[in-house]
């Protein structure tokens, strides 16, 4: 399995914008391709958005997210504070 930690950076008071982005990213994530889950998360007060997408292989993964990042890409427009970053992570899962 496969992670896929993906970081934006909105500034402060943009909530209720990092609340709709994954809003509208939700469904469509749940539409592709050997996708697990999703997690969003947030530091308000820095306005850093975060989500961290499980993906059953990392090619699943990157074909995933490269789709859901144009998107991305044309909702989030000129609000962004600095440029998006994606990492991608081998999951481990521990035996016992």
């Amino acid at each position: 399995m496969y992670a896929s930690l993906l970081n934006l950076n909105l500034g402060p008071g943009m909530r209720s914008a990092g609340e709709q982005l994954a809003d509208q990213s939700n469904p469509t994530l749940k539409t592709r391709k050997g996708f697990k889950g999703v997690t969003f998360f947030a530091d308000v007060e820095a306005g850093e958005y975060m989500s961290l997408s499980l993906w059953e292989t990392k090619e699943d993964a990157e074909a995933g997210t490269a789709i859901s990042d144009t998107k991305l890409k044309e909702a989030v427009g000129n609000i962004l504070k600095k440029p998006p970053t994606r990492r991608f992570f081998e999951v481990y899962k521990p035996k016992a």
